[in-house]
């Protein structure tokens, strides 16, 4: 009986605090609009997907 996988969600954490760097955390207006802005592009992506045959 094959299986058959629909979609694969990968999330990944970026950062170099192992590594001893340090950054200055965005400002949470700058982080919000990211935030939007990303999920606006993967709803796009996803429609786009669904209109085509």
């Amino acid at each position: 009986m094959p299986i058959v996988v629909d979609e694969v969600v990968i999330t990944v954490e970026v950062g170099n605090a192992a590594g001893g760097g340090t950054t200055t955390p965005p400002s949470p207006a700058d982080d919000r609009q990211t935030l939007v802005a990303e999920c606006v592009e993967r709803v796009l992506e996803l429609l786009r997907e669904q209109r085509e045959p």
